[in-house]
């Protein structure tokens, strides 16, 4: 007699993965329950990428402000409203909440706000009402905290990028250690507003998975807005005064700030819902261990998004909740193509970058030609605003395919999604040049650059 289960799937966590992959099973009739301990939406929607674009909108009228007077404008003297901003954004990710959780019913999944907990490989118990359910399959997608360094004296007193959404007031100084996607941008968002700006760095560079152009060109584009970068120094300690908060570091600073926010990592969240006593593998930092089908060391249990600790963006968890429902349940065999994932920094200025780094090419590939030009926007040239944009392509010359388009700018995701498309449909530089370009526009530069600004060889490694 074949075993019977409460539910085909049961989903731990109501992020953008774990959700996907419950709705389209659900549309798939399955039988589908998810369980979500906060709000539905995840990281992404509720504490992340939306809240803090959001925010980097209000952070870039200061600018708009001051160019328009250059078109014929006079704006007066803006005044800034840390609560409004607030309490605009809190009522768009109530109803992005509402929204995930409509789609959800509407697809017959069965919400439990509750921390679910595996007993076993197939059965779950709900920690709130003590509850417990089996189900034939499992899904993971718990997705990730962010790192705080409590190991320093004051270590308690810093707050992480979860705090950030819900300050009480717009701090006038604040100090932020790290120096990756949530570092960058929420520098450029609070130097936006008006706060004075510090970025503390145990690293000699910021941004370091980037292109070396993109890291030095962001660096610059920063100090000029003000923003003090300190980096190849660590934080010591963080004291309370009466201030604010006083950070020491160990080369001897001493940083006054009204707050001081970690942006030093993430890591997945496995410990506590009965994963390791299951017998599920997970890595070092802590991450599930999955297969090409996000199957994991134990059968019927798998992991998808940051939990396992792959590429960590929120269409990649999308991408893989949708591939388990229809490998589960819509009789498909799909395998997530991880290469060619666009990436971008919400700073000021805007990030945009997909393809191989110069580093990566040049450790791949024997033969390359570099396209890089950087250029003033003809948007700041009536408003005299003295910041470019950077666009590189990095091109395998032995067959001609771009391999790496890096953008730096405003509105460089824009432009990075649709480039992302053309290398997925592997563009070459030809395609490129025999593309007829749009003027006037910025992303015209992308089709108008006929000669390399240099060329790499790995016989002569010359330039």
């Amino acid at each position: 007699m074949a075993e019977t289960f409460d539910y085909d799937l049961f989903v731990i966590g109501g992020g953008s993965g774990g959700v996907r992959a419950a709705r389209v099973s659900g549309r798939h009739g399955a039988r589908v329950a998810l369980a979500e301990s906060s709000r539905v939406g995840g990281t992404c929607v509720i504490r992340g990428c939306v809240p803090k674009k959001l925010m980097a909108y209000a952070a870039r009228f200061r600018d708009a402000f001051e160019d328009s007077v250059g078109y014929g404008w006079n704006p007066g003297e803006p005044t800034f409203d840390w609560a409004t901003l607030i309490a605009n954004k809190d009522r768009e990710i109530d109803r992005l909440n509402a929204a995930y959780i409509r789609g959800l019913e509407a697809a017959g999944v069965a919400v439990f706000h509750d921390r679910a907990v595996l007993v076993s490989p197939n059965r779950i118990r709900l920690a709130g009402s003590g509850r417990e359910v089996t189900a034939r399959t499992i899904l993971v997608a718990t997705g990730g905290h962010p790192n705080l360094d409590t190991g320093i004296p004051g270590g308690d007193l810093a707050i992480s990028s979860d705090e950030m959404f819900h300050l009480p007031a717009l701090p006038k100084r604040i100090l932020i250690v790290g120096a990756g996607y949530v570092a960058v941008e929420f520098a450029g968002i609070m130097n936006g507003l008006g706060a004075e700006t510090t970025i503390l760095h145990r690293s000699g560079e910021i941004l370091r998975p980037f292109d070396v152009s993109i890291r030095d060109a962001m660096q610059a584009a920063m100090e000029k807005r003000g923003i003090a970068i300190r980096l190849g120094d660590r934080l010591a300690s963080i004291e309370r005064t009466a201030d604010g908060l006083l950070a020491r570091t160990r080369g001897g600073a001493a940083i006054a700030a009204d707050h001081v926010l970690m942006a030093i990592g993430r890591t997945p969240n496995t410990r506590g819902i009965g994963l390791v006593e299951a017998g599920v593998r997970l890595d070092g930092n802590g991450a599930v261990i999955v297969d090409a089908h996000h199957r994991s060391s134990v059968p019927g249990i798998l992991a998808i998004g940051d939990v396992s600790n792959r590429i960590n963006l929120t269409p990649v968890a999308i991408r893989e909740g949708q591939a388990v429902a229809d490998n589960l349940f819509g009789g498909k065999d799909v395998v997530v193509d991880h290469t060619g994932v666009p990436h971008a920094v919400f700073g000021i200025p805007e990030i945009g970058v997909v393809g191989l780094t110069e580093e990566e090419a040049k450790a791949g590939y024997a033969a390359l030609d570099f396209f890089e030009t950087t250029f003033k926007p003809m948007r700041n040239q009536l408003s005299g605003r003295d910041e470019r944009v950077l666009i590189k392509l990095i091109v395998d010359a032995a067959t001609d395919r771009i391999l790496g388009c890096h953008i730096i700018g405003d509105e460089a995701p824009e432009l990075i999604q649709l480039m992302a498309v053309a290398l997925k449909l592997g563009a070459t530089k030809a395609g490129i040049d025999a593309t007829m370009a749009l003027h006037p526009t910025v992303a015209e530069e992308i089709v108008t650059m006929r000669t390399p600004s240099r060329s790499w060889r790995r016989e002569t490694a010359a330039s």
